[in-house]
């Protein structure tokens, strides 16, 4: 095991990416050549468009659209919105998504975008147009079988639904319903999958599930921290509490609460409804000075937020034997080192949050064959889906003797690998 000292401290989600990426390369003696083409993304988009705001002024907005690698499919992949946005941040959120899909043997690639926006600051009708003018921009950059985005941080069903609109409205009218699986995570009214709301939590309640049932323990009586409290949060807390586990304190960017006893979940949840999802001015006898939310004592731990929110900075202070890493790329490689050298299990980003786009790909599934499948069904196979692949990390990690990151790298890497090495590199 590497010391801190001697790994570099990181300063991007890109920087993390790519030491995550070489490290494993070298550690499964990667084919020089499939390591040389899955080093860069394929293609990097960035659009600069104009919107009419509600004043009548019109402002340019930057979007960005990165395709890593298409070799398992076409690219799959969210959509955020958010001032941080930028182009190295959609370079390594794309990476972790042909990862990510890869690992779950879905037959994608992966992308990621957004739009350098805070969206908190515009109105409804705004938000509409800027999406609008935003997919018209990308064109034919997307596409139901060539690139096909989905919600992230900051957009929502209702973002998908102006998307699939735009696009299916600069299409043909013989073929524009044929074109509706061009994203996935759609109000179900528009083609979306029942159940694709709460896909991710239940992902992420589903990881942590499993890895404490391999232990011979249950959620009963567990105490958990959620960091960020947007969608993923809620549904993970949601069905967490429901298994008996409790949360105890939860941060996002305006406020961070704590309370030994418990807090509802669904107390919070509705509070959070008519603040755009903010916790601030749930309790104010409950809220922390936020430096502290990492070193309470838990069991578990959810990051949910953003990414590099555990540093070499605060990974010393963790007290929960397990992080899920609902966010992607919520840990930094230094950080890394810290929590396995304390015995802190780490169920990585691309396993922990896959249910998001597993359930994507049962929506994809269900657009394409003209089939509406009922939430029952779809909870039960994505539950499926999830253990199975739980089993095979769960297989890499006790026979290699290695973390649960470096498991899940080598079996998302090696099936692309596998797949270059049959097909060759054209011409």
């Amino acid at each position: 095991m590497e010391t801190v000292k001697e790994v570099k401290k990181t300063q991007t989600m890109y920087d993390n990416v790519m030491l995550q990426f070489n490290r494993m390369a070298e550690y499964i003696d990667l084919n020089p050549n499939i390591r040389e083409i899955l080093s860069i993304t394929n293609n990097e988009i960035t659009v600069n468009f104009p919107v009419r705001m509600d004043d009548g002024r019109v402002k340019v907005f930057t979007g960005f659209r990165v395709q890593h690698n298409d070799s398992l499919g076409p690219y799959k992949g969210g959509l955020r919105y958010h001032p941080t946005v930028d182009i190295d941040d959609a370079r390594a959120l794309a990476i972790w998504m042909t990862w990510k899909t890869s690992l779950a043997g879905l037959p994608y690639g992966g992308a990621k975008g957004g739009i350098k926006i805070d969206p908190r600051n515009h109105s409804l009708g705004e938000l509409e147009r800027i999406t609008r003018r935003f997919t018209y921009a990308l064109g034919d950059n997307i596409g139901p079988e060539y690139d096909i985005p989905a919600p992230d941080v900051n957009t929502n069903e209702q973002t998908m639904a102006w998307i699939v609109d735009t696009y299916m409205s600069a299409k043909p009218a013989v073929v524009r319903s044929q074109n509706k699986h061009v994203v996935t995570g759609k109000p179900v009214g528009s083609g979306g999958l029942e159940g694709r709301d709460r896909a991710t939590g239940f992902g992420v309640y589903l990881s942590i599930r499993f890895l404490i049932e391999s232990r011979q323990e249950t959620l009963k009586g567990k105490t958990f921290i959620v960091q960020g409290f947007g969608n993923v949060g809620y549904w993970a807390s949601k069905f967490l509490e429901a298994d008996g586990a409790k949360m105890i304190a939860v941060q996002d960017a305006h406020a961070t609460i704590y309370n030994k006893s418990g807090i509802n979940v669904e107390d919070l949840h509705e509070h959070c409804k008519p603040r755009k999802g903010s916790i601030e001015g749930f309790d104010a006898d409950l809220e922390i000075d936020p430096q502290s939310f990492m070193g309470i004592n838990c069991d578990i731990l959810i990051p949910a937020a953003l990414g590099n929110q555990i540093t070499v900075d605060n990974a010393g202070l963790i007290q929960a034997t397990i992080i899920a890493e609902g966010a992607n790329g919520p840990t930094t490689e230094e950080a890394e080192v810290i929590l396995l050298e304390k015995g802190i299990t780490i169920i990585p980003d691309i396993f922990c949050n896959s249910g998001g786009v597993i359930g994507s790909y049962f929506e994809w599934l269900q657009n394409r064959s003209g089939e509406i499948w009922q939430l029952d069904e779809v909870m039960e196979k994505l539950e499926k889906k999830l253990f199975k692949v739980f089993k095979n990390l769960e297989k890499e990690v006790e026979e290699n003797q290695i973390d649960w990151r470096t498991a899940a790298y080598k079996i998302a890497i090696k099936r692309i690998e596998k797949t270059y090495m049959e097909r060759g590199v054209f011409p």
